[in-house]
């Protein structure tokens, strides 16, 4: 079972290299309208559309994939990468939709845990057992999960969280992912990392999810505000992983789901509706294979190499906007 899993693995990354090799060559055919002129516009996918192309899908699911469970951001990812490819940003409601690929692929990744989990909580509830530890990490899965649905759902509603939204500017995400970049360095540094999946308890859960609703913030990362918040809590560096994931699966289903009914309020197209497929199942691989990869990395290694990357992404897009380029 091993063995077929890292040769699904191994199968899965070749197809992730030969994915950003084709990304490569077509960055280097933009380079050109890059050095032109001083602003990146979103005309390739003007605002409102669900226009994009088959490749275009394929990719916007890899950097979703990618980037999703990773603490990077793939919310600022999924803007900076499709800009500076000359597509345009691919908005909310595309961002919001690939992300069910996520769901799928944790959901599977998991899929006995969680399995575990359930059981074993509704085991709990009918022997009155509430002292399980499968009762007390769902209850806080479960308590966790409201702050960021309750403000998320109140910023849908007032319609501040737009694809214009000064929030969703580079300058915003930019300055989001150094400060992030800036709190993970702490929390390696102080955190005592002891606690691993055995000791977690309804509390965990809840203060993870208050740390959760940073992630409304794009450039702040889902996973990168919550195994922050773990490390920050004393736990080991794989459970903070397995559990910032555990925790995010209700908070992107509910926001992939929400932003679905807009798609088909929109009555989008045949095409439209095949390429947000394509960049699903995209997203749902390359989730798959972000996941194993982070969960096996955190076991042997710290998190330093996110800090620097976070770091440089953001003094990165500070310096293009300081040189005139606008996004």
């Amino acid at each position: 079972m091993i063995r077929l899993k890292q040769k699904w693995l191994k199968f899965l990354s070749a197809i992730a290299l030969g994915t950003i090799f084709v990304i490569f060559l077509q960055g280097l055919k933009a380079s050109p309208t890059l050095a032109s002129s001083t602003t990146i516009t979103a005309e390739a996918n003007p605002t409102g559309s669900l226009y994009f192309s088959i490749f275009e899908a394929i990719v916007l699911g890899m950097v979703q994939g990618l980037t999703e469970f990773i603490p990077i951001s793939s919310t600022a990812h999924l803007k900076a990468v499709p800009v500076l490819l000359g597509w345009g940003d691919p908005g909310v409601t595309i961002t919001a939709v690939i992300q069910l690929g996520s769901i799928a692929a944790v959901l599977w990744y998991y899929r006995e845990k969680i399995s575990k989990l359930l059981f074993g909580a509704i085991k709990a509830i009918q022997e009155s057992n509430y002292q399980s530890l499968d009762f007390k990490i769902s209850l806080g899965i479960f308590f966790g999960t409201f702050p960021i649905a309750i403000i998320g759902l109140l910023l849908k509603a007032s319609g501040i969280y737009t694809d214009d939204s000064p929030i969703r500017s580079m300058g915003a995400i930019a300055v989001a992912s150094i400060v992030m970049a800036s709190l993970l360095a702490l929390a390696e540094k102080i955190g005592n990392r002891k606690r691993n999946f055995g000791n977690l308890s309804t509390k965990d859960g809840i203060l993870m999810g208050l740390a959760q609703t940073l992630a409304i913030i794009p450039g702040v990362s889902r996973s990168g505000s919550t195994i922050t918040a773990g490390l920050f809590m004393g736990l080991e560096r794989p459970t903070a992983g397995d559990f910032s994931f555990l925790l995010g699966i209700p908070a992107i289903t509910l926001a992939g789901i929400v932003e679905l009914k807009d798609a088909f309020d929109q009555q989008i197209s045949g095409q439209e509706w095949l390429t947000l497929i394509i960049g699903v199942i995209s997203a749902a691989i390359f989730s798959y294979l972000a996941i194993a990869w982070l969960i096996n990395y955190l076991k042997k290694h710290n998190t330093w190499i996110f800090v620097w990357y976070r770091l440089g992404f953001g003094l990165l897009i500070l310096g293009l906007i300081a040189s005139g380029i606008e996004f």
